[in-house]
């Protein structure tokens, strides 16, 4: 039976999640659902790239992955179903998707939507299950969509680089409030070349090795790791190291401006 799997920014306080999985279910009651997150930060597309970009690989092949999130930054005029390394990703066309993929998806079909209709959470819901039940009962994606169809595109948050250094943007923050930046392992790898290193961040905190574990500091040390993701981690063992240090995650605001406390800058030498 399809995997369907669900990412929003409609928080758990109201109707709109079981209301979703209520109409996915009304399509195919063997529908199978699994929940990624529905705390995405509103209008947060860092976070929500870094968030589906991660869960997304770890799905077996033929997955559908429903991304309900900035739904109506504008008008609908169409939804999206793309094909990439063997997932399913259905979302609006507001530029979200190639964040998420770093790059343009193998195949993408526009999903037309009825001018008629109101364009409601629920409505979009429902294209998207439709589509996906005919794919199950055999259809291409071809014959359900408008094929190549032309669509937004936005560049991921990518870090900064000189020659003996380079800066990250904060993109996430767990709810252990540890701080997850926009550098893999391997680009840290590659402009390090194996040099030594200073990672500094907000009030001259300094941070001059990379660790396996929080295990491998004392309680109460800050640390830096490359985590399950293999994105750059700043923490403290067993304490809080964004509310300890006063570091914010990504805002629109804090992109045009780079503003210092939503860095993290690593010299080199």
């Amino acid at each position: 039976m399809p995997l369907l799997t669900l990412t929003s920014d409609f928080g758990m306080q109201d109707y709109l999640v079981g209301a979703v999985k209520g109409r996915l279910l009304q399509t195919n009651p063997a529908f199978t659902l699994v929940d990624v997150s529905h705390t995405i930060s509103p209008f947060n597309y860092p976070q929500a790239a870094y968030i589906c970009r991660n869960s997304i690989k770890e799905f077996p092949p033929y997955t559908f992955h429903l991304l309900l999130i900035n739904l109506f930054e504008k008008r609908p005029q169409q939804l999206l179903l793309a094909w990439h390394q063997q997932q399913y990703i259905l979302c609006a066309d507001n530029g979200l998707l190639t964040m998420i993929l770093e790059d343009k998806p193998e195949m993408i079909i526009g999903l037309p939507l009825d001018p008629k209709a109101i364009k409601n959470t629920l409505y979009l819901t429902q294209v998207m299950a439709e589509a996906i039940q005919q794919i199950h009962t055999g259809a291409s994606m071809q014959d359900i969509g408008i094929p190549d169809v032309p669509f937004l595109e936005k560049n991921h948050l990518r870090p900064l680089f000189g020659e003996n250094w380079m800066e990250g943007q904060i993109i996430f923050i767990d709810h252990f409030e540890n701080i997850v930046v926009n550098i893999t392992r391997e680009q840290f790898e590659e402009h390090r070349k194996g040099r030594h290193f200073k990672i500094v961040f907000k009030r001259n905190e300094v941070i001059d090795k990379i660790v396996d574990t929080y295990a491998d500091v004392p309680e109460g040390e800050k640390l830096a790791l490359f985590n399950a993701a293999g994105y750059l981690e700043i923490s403290i063992n067993k304490g809080n190291a964004a509310g300890l240090f006063g570091l914010q995650g990504f805002t629109e605001q804090a992109q045009q401006s780079r503003l210092f406390y939503q860095t993290v800058k690593i010299h080199f030498g």
